[in-house]
Parts: C-alpha cells; sequence; structure tokens
C-alpha cells in the first residue's frame, strides 16, 4: 500500500508549484482577455476579471492595421504547412541517402549540415534579401517557404538521421531481391518507419516558422503574404493601450499550432525517447 511520506509530500509540492509556475502566464492571457478595456488598464493583471467578456476577441478579429488577423493566420498556415512539408519530404530522402553511403562524401557533408546548424540565420540575411528581391520572390508565399526550407534542412537531416541510423538494412534487402527500386523502399518501408522522427521534425520546426517574426518582418512586412506574428506586432502599434484585444489576438493565433500538436504529440513524444528498434 502505498503511504505518503515527508519526501513525497515536498516532491508533490514542488511539482505543484512548478506546474503553477508555468502555467502562470496563461491565466493572465485569458483573465486580461476576459476584461473589458477600462478594467484591462486600471486593474491588476492578477485581479480575476468580474465581468468577463469577448468582446476583445472580436475586436482583434476585425482590427489590424495592415492585414486581419483570419488573413495573418491563413498567411501564416499556408506558409508553416507548406516548408514543414517540403522539410519532411527533403530532410527524410536526404537522411536516408546519407545514412546508406559510406564514402568520404557524405561524410563531408553530414560534416558540412552539422556547421550550417550552429551558423546564425541572421548572418546571411542580406544576401538572402538581395537574391530573393531579384527573382521576385519577397513578399510571397514561394519563396518564404523555400527560405525557411532552406535554413531549416540541416536540423530536419540531423532528426531524421538519428532514426534512419537505427533501420536495420534486412528490411531493405528483402525488397530489393524481390524487384523493388531504391525508392519504392524508401516510400513503402522506410518511410513509415520514420513516423515517430516526422512527427518530431513536423512540430518542431512547425513551431518554429509559426513563431517567427524576424523573417516575416523583413520580407513579408507590407505584402499580401504577412504572417501572423507581424499582424499582431502592427496590430499593438495601433491599439498599444488596449491590452484586452493584444492578449486576445495572442490566444487566437496559439490555437491553430496547439491543435497541430495535440494531433501529433505521440509522435514526437516517441521522436525524444527513442528510435527505430530493429
Amino acid at each position: 500500500m502505498f503511504r505518503y511520506t515527508k519526501k513525497t509530500l515536498l516532491r508533490e509540492a514542488l511539482l505543484i508549484l512548478v506546474a503553477l509556475i508555468f502555467l502562470l502566464p496563461f491565466y493572465f492571457l485569458i483573465n486580461l482577455a476576459l476584461k473589458n478595456g477600462n478594467d484591462a488598464l486600471t486593474t491588476s493583471a492578477m485581479q480575476l476579471v468580474t465581468n468577463p467578456t469577448l468582446d476583445a476577441f472580436g475586436q482583434a478579429i476585425r482590427g489590424g492595421r495592415q492585414a486581419t488577423l483570419m488573413d495573418g493566420m491563413l498567411n501564416s498556415i499556408i506558409i508553416t504547412a507548406g516548408s514543414v512539408l517540403v522539410l519532411v519530404a527533403v530532410g527524410s530522402i536526404s537522411a536516408y541517402t546519407l545514412s546508406r553511403r559510406t564514402g568520404k562524401l557524405s561524410k563531408a557533408a553530414m560534416g558540412l549540415i552539422l556547421v550550417t546548424m550552429v551558423l546564425p540565420a541572421q548572418a546571411a540575411i542580406i544576401p538572402i534579401y538581395v537574391g530573393m528581391r531579384n527573382v521576385g520572390l519577397v513578399g510571397t508565399h514561394a519563396g518564404t517557404i523555400i527560405m525557411y526550407a532552406g535554413a531549416l534542412l540541416p536540423i530536419s537531416i540531423f532528426l531524421y538521421m538519428g532514426f534512419t541510423n537505427g533501420i536495420a538494412r534486412d528490411y531493405e534487402e528483402a525488397a530489393q531481391i524481390d524487384g523493388a527500386s531504391r525508392f519504392t523502399v524508401f516510400r513503402k518501408i522506410i518511410f513509415p518507419l520514420l513516423s515517430p522522427a516526422t512527427g518530431t521534425v513536423a512540430i518542431f520546426t512547425g513551431l518554429i516558422v509559426w513563431n517567427d517574426f524576424f523573417t516575416g518582418l523583413i520580407f513579408l512586412n507590407g505584402s499580401d503574404a504577412v504572417t501572423l506574428p507581424v499582424v499582431i506586432y502592427n496590430f499593438v502599434g495601433e491599439s498599444v493601450s488596449q491590452w484586452n484585444v493584444i492578449f486576445a489576438a495572442i490566444i487566437i493565433s496559439m490555437i491553430p499550432i496547439l491543435a497541430f500538436f495535440l494531433v501529433a504529440q505521440k509522435q514526437f513524444i516517441q521522436g525524444f525517447t527513442g528510435g527505430v528498434k530493429s
């Protein structure tokens, strides 16, 4: 029979305290978003809302100096989904190819990938911008997807490599004996086994793209493809005193990515707890 001890009580109390600390920002968000404009300015963020209202959410959806919140959300969904699809497709194939090659060229390519992972993307922002402007890709969905895919591809390959190295080659050899091509082997055998890595890559890179403000501000500000963080930034500029509206906009922006995480959380957890068992 389980019995509580002082050590157990202390551990649980500490865990509850840590949980409350992590939940505190969400309390601030929801509490302020449900207040009216006057209460948001005159009362403390800790003070529980007495007359909750959803007016701030309606103002957030309708507001926006450059684009509406829904426009920004649609653009963010398009760019994030497109970037993740490219990263999953190219990253998985590249990792599989590198893991099955043992020559010096493959080792050099993997070393280059590791080096590019530690280089700050901001260091190359000017030449990237000039190059994209010269080919007419600044301010477009396609150009932004290509840029994100190129910047995050080393991370995608690195995450996939940990799984492809753990897949026994017996599967491939048996399929190739039956006449399957290398691409067929990858598509029908290898890629399904990489589902934990795919979930990890999708969530990890998707969060980076979805929350990225700097790239959207430089490449998309003023265009029809402006993303959600930039829309909220512009919204703050015109509604700096309406904190309830700003916090409501932040809550709305969290919904799609939270829904995606709930759908893919199983693969995400598997991706961090272990690879494919041969």
